[in-house]
């Protein structure tokens, strides 16, 4: 269905089956895929394609020579009917790529609202990205990765399968990443360690700076106290005054499939 305002090119291709909102404009040689789903005001710059099971929210944008909703990269996969959701103010970048979901791994590959993917950055099959979060030029998220909401990851960083990045947190240019990083935590360096807080983030948020004394402080704790991330971890829930301290000891106890990068 393709409702009449939407603005189409000529020379752009739209399949039967897809579905094209109010105000959507599709440029030149873009092609739609039959199972897409494009919300109000949703624009799709000139040679884009959009393909597969692949619904987008309002308001977003895809750039030229993007891939959205194409096949994941594994191979795995057996042409199972699998989702891409991708929420609605996203900007994807020329030249990125984001893929359908796997049915061994849940079957959904996510995107949050208010979004930036950058130019030739990659969202793997079944990751699940949060609300405002930003991946740099060429950043790379494997497939599996759980991003929390507002998240920076630097220009051509490598995330490893099923990591998971909490809230607030910032990965550095150049790095890998194959351990979970803590939320509010910096990673940088290419070996990917944990360097201490993402603290201009928590300052450009409006945290408080009793809050951020409250985090400092426990990062401190995790950092200099001997015993596991877990127990460590533990004791902080048990003692914690703070929200933002509690969420750090939550995500501490709540398990991991690839450990954890441990505060230094």
């Amino acid at each position: 269905m393709i409702d009449a305002s939407a603005q189409i090119h000529p020379s752009a291709i739209v399949e039967p089956g897809a579905t094209v909102g109010p105000g959507c404009t599709i440029g030149p040689f873009a092609i739609i895929g039959p199972e897409v789903a494009l919300g109000e005001g949703v624009t799709i710059r000139p040679h884009a394609l959009v393909t597969g099971w692949t619904e987008i929210g309002p308001g977003s944008t895809v750039f030229s020579f993007a891939s959205v909703g194409e096949v994941p990269q594994d191979l795995k996969y057996a042409g199972e009917r699998t989702r891409l959701i991708i929420g609605a103010r996203v900007r994807i970048r020329e030249n990125a790529t984001v893929h359908l979901g796997t049915e061994g791994g849940g079957g959904v590959t996510r995107v949050g609202d208010n979004c930036l993917i950058m130019a030739g950055a990659h969202v793997g099959h079944d990751a699940q990205v949060g609300d405002n979060v930003i991946l740099a030029n060429y950043a790379g998220v494997a497939g599996h990765v759980v991003i929390e909401d507002n998240v920076i990851i630097g220009a051509a960083a490598g995330l490893h399968q099923f990591i998971r990045v909490g809230e607030g947190a910032m990965i550095g240019a150049l790095t890998r990443v194959t351990h979970d990083v803590m939320p509010f935590g910096l990673v940088a360096a290419a070996d990917g360690t944990l360097q201490g807080l993402n603290l201009i983030g928590l300052k450009r948020r409006g945290m408080s700076r009793e809050e951020i004394a409250a985090l400092r402080a426990a990062y401190r704790h995790l950092a200099e106290s001997e015993g596991s991330l877990a127990d460590l971890a533990e004791g902080l829930a048990q003692q914690a005054e703070s929200e933002v301290v509690a969420q750090v000891a939550r995500f501490f106890t709540s398990g991991s499939q690839r450990n954890f990068l441990r505060p230094t």
